[in-house]
């Protein structure tokens, strides 16, 4: 199954809740959450994430916590995402163990090739186009880029920023054209597919958007 999955941003909100925004886009088609609220306390960050796991295992949905294991033990979340600076994946999944899913940033070849000696369950390529949502990303690896991190990969992979509804159906193109036909056993059963943060959380109707999205990936 291709992943929808809904990266957080709590700057976006407009005055609603956080988990209210995830169920709608839950209900429109999201398959799999990841909670990023970097600019929360640890406090205040486990309160939220208590909040939208309450949603997430409501509807049987995967919630991994950006970066931060500790949050994700504390709230037993289902996985976490790393980054390539964050803690290392062998640290992280002897304190998570097999069960719980975690996923890798991974921005060039060299940390792709990397990533193929790990058990990491996908790998997240960014940025596939310019995105605001984060400024301090590598230079974008374009559709050519997807399709040679596709193509080298040994793990399911999941794309991000600056993905919408005017080239999701590209970029799905791209990685299910270009897919390794080796790709690793995993446990935890993740396909490959897109992550997206403005073009669900700015959205005005935050479950139509996700419908679109979902449509799309079909």
């Amino acid at each position: 199954m291709n992943t929808l999955c809904l990266v957080t941003d709590s700057t976006n909100l407009n005055g609603r809740k956080l988990a209210d925004v995830v169920r709608e886009a839950i209900e429109g088609g999201v398959n799999m959450v990841q909670l990023r609220e970097k600019m929360l306390n640890t406090r205040d960050f486990v309160a939220l994430a208590r909040e939208v796991k309450r949603v997430t295992d409501e509807y049987n949905v995967p919630f991994l916590i950006n970066d931060r294991v500790d949050v994700c033990l504390a709230v037993e979340a289902d996985g976490v995402h790393l980054g390539q600076t964050d803690l290392p994946y062998n640290l992280a999944r002897n304190m998570l163990g097999r069960e719980r899913i975690i996923g890798l940033s991974v921005e060039n070849i060299q940390q792709i090739m990397a990533a193929n000696d790990l058990s990491v369950d996908y790998v997240g390529i960014s940025p596939v186009f310019a995105t605001p949502t984060k400024t301090d990303t590598a230079t974008p690896v374009g559709l050519e880029g997807l399709k040679r991190a596709a193509e080298l990969s040994l793990h399911p992979m999941i794309a991000i920023g600056g993905i919408n509804k005017e080239n999701a159906g590209k970029v799905m193109e791209t990685i299910h054209k270009n897919a390794s036909q080796h790709l690793a056993y995993h446990t935890n059963d993740i396909g490959s597919g897109i992550a997206v943060v403005s073009a669900i959380m700015s959205a005005k109707s935050t479950g139509q958007a996700a419908r679109e999205l979902a449509d799309i990936m079909r």
